[in-house]
């Protein structure tokens, strides 16, 4: 059975029905990919992960070298072991960490200082978090224990590897918003160079660890990643690249990271002839309703975004919604903390069938939040990451039927 599989094509648009293919299970697309940052979805055991349905998840590998650091996760028999996390799971490079890194250092130069990357001192005598950035990686100081830690495109292969996820991403730059015309060209071309890095090590590891008797012998797929900023023939040139380089996935990265949803959506409308037929393409960083249902008839396979278990953590449900964009909105959400709850006994959401809405109240939950009682965390997060999956699984149905 081959990585990907078309199932079926929308008459309509670019939309497309899909199986991804891993070591640790199918993945059906269009797929919502919530995140399990540090190797895990925050307030939830692996079991409620797997009753709510997520099909996949996408852990961090900047944050999983910080600590517990790679070797210990590799010496655990890779993450889902590590986890108990036992369905497909994604890893992100660290590009987009460590470059937000940076910018966070140079936050207060000049844009001329900031654009070139000028490492400065900007906390005194304290020593700086990037200790360099060029052609060849990023060296930076661990926000953990100030451990220097090395990031080039073989460093971020070689830690995917380790980690032992089944879809990984190339090493790749970021680009902060706005950037200029001229910046934004640097860092794509250097992502480029990265990519072609990546590629190499990608299928050196493959050779290597695929015929020797390690702990990690299940397969991984590479995802190049589109850049190019907010310019229209920057982000054709690098979707005609990366996708010519022939990786089993492609992603779209540098988006929702400051502009406005028209500017993300103008950015994924560029590239969609460019995106490959036979493919995943997954794009970074977006995972609000709205913008899914926009991006699925551009050709886009999964979504990962943090935005779901995030809500969730402050008390704000979301409700279910149907595939129509005219009935997308802030009205889908509430505010679980408000007052005019605390004596409200119906469920959070009537349409929902999750293990919180069958049990609980918009009460009880009011009380939770209110106490900061920790089982408030848990039933949130299994209620939005259930209408994150029951959204998706009507997404599917209705490009089946063919209304999308």
């Amino acid at each position: 059975m081959s990585f990907f599989s078309v199932l079926q094509r929308s008459k309509k648009s670019k939309a497309r029905l899909g199986e991804i293919t891993t070591s640790h299970g199918v993945i059906k697309t269009p797929a919502f990919v919530p995140v399990a940052t540090k190797g895990t979805l925050k307030s939830l055991t692996p079991s409620q992960t797997q009753d709510i349905g997520v099909q996949v998840s996408f852990v961090n590998t900047y944050h999983l070298v910080t600590h517990p650091g790679t070797d210990i996760i590799e010496n655990a028999g890779g993450i889902h072991e590590f986890s108990k996390l036992i369905y497909p799971l994604m890893s992100d490079s660290g590009g987009f960490q460590v470059f937000s890194l940076a910018r966070g250092i140079t936050q207060n130069l000049t844009q001329k200082d900031a654009e070139n990357k000028r490492i400065a001192n900007v906390h005194g005598d304290e020593q700086p978090m990037v200790v360099k950035i060029d052609e060849d990686g990023v060296t930076f100081r661990s926000t953990y224990d100030g451990k220097v830690i090395e990031f080039t495109p073989e460093k971020s292969m070689e830690y995917q590897r380790q980690i032992g996820a089944d879809l990984i991403m190339a090493f790749d730059e970021c680009t902060y918003y706005p950037a200029t015309h001229e910046y934004a060209k640097k860092a794509m071309e250097r992502t480029h160079v990265w990519l072609t890095r990546c590629v190499s090590q990608y299928q050196i590891s493959n050779i290597k660890y695929q015929n020797e008797s390690a702990k990690l012998k299940k397969h991984q797929y590479l995802y190049g990643i589109i850049q190019g900023g907010m310019f229209e023939d920057l982000r054709k040139e690098s979707a005609k690249f990366v996708v010519e380089q022939d990786t089993p996935g492609v992603a779209i990265g540098g988006v929702s990271v400051g502009e406005t949803k028209e500017e993300m959506r103008e950015q994924v409308e560029w590239v969609s002839p460019y995106l490959p037929p036979d493919r995943p393409v997954h794009l970074l960083g977006v995972g609000h309703i709205d913008d899914i249902l926009d991006a699925v008839v551009h050709g886009i396979d999964t979504f990962d975004c943090v935005e779901p278990t995030r809500l969730a953590r402050v008390g704000i449900l979301m409700q279910h919604v149907t595939c129509n964009m005219k009935q997308i909105g802030k009205s889908n959400e509430i505010d679980i903390n408000k007052s005019v709850y605390k004596n409200n006994l119906e469920p959070i959401d009537e349409l929902c069938h999750c293990y919180t809405c069958h049990n609980f109240t918009k009460s009880y939950l009011h009380h939770l939040f209110k106490q900061r009682e920790l089982l408030g965390y848990t039933l949130a997060t299994i209620h939005n990451l259930s209408v994150m999956e029951s959204f998706m699984e009507e997404v599917r149905k209705q490009i089946e039927e063919g209304t999308i």
